[in-house]
């Protein structure tokens, strides 16, 4: 079964509500696998067992947060090769502003060399209800093109 790795720094009840959305978002595709790493804590073991990964991160002073930043340098040389054309998806939450943080990440997964197989997800003030919709959406959507 294709597994799909969520690496995420959640350290708000705004960004718990968007992983639980990506939790139900994986679950509708049966044919997927969901592992979750915080992104302090993943690594390149968790990378290269995985089909696809779903990244989440808030955006703090313009950028993704200094976990998803660490995360990528843990991984970077070690699955630079390997992980060639590696479907993924990016959601982000900000007070009002993402565009640095998406821009950063959009950097660094170029240079991996990974395929967005969704288009990024913007998230500003306390998630609605279409907002967590779509989440579920990307989710699913990055679990189906394992």
């Amino acid at each position: 079964m294709p597994r799909l790795l969520v690496v995420h720094h959640t350290p708000s009840p705004n960004l718990q509500a968007v992983l639980e959305a990506v939790r139900e978002g994986v679950a509708m595709v049966a044919e997927a696998e969901l592992a979750e790493r915080p992104a302090l804590s993943a690594g390149p073991a968790d990378l290269l067992a995985a089909d696809g990964v779903l990244l989440g991160t808030p955006a703090n002073i313009g950028y993704m947060s200094g976990a998803l930043k660490h995360f990528f340098d843990t991984v970077y040389y070690p699955c630079l090769d390997a992980t060639v054309g590696l479907p993924f998806g990016v959601y982000v939450h900000g007070g009002d502003d993402t565009a640095g943080a998406l821009r950063a990440i959009g950097t660094i997964t170029g240079a991996l060399r990974w395929r967005q197989v969704a288009a990024p997800l913007s998230l500003t003030g306390a998630p609605t209800k279409d907002d967590l919709e779509a989440v579920r959406e990307l989710a699913a959507t990055v679990a189906v093109s394992l």
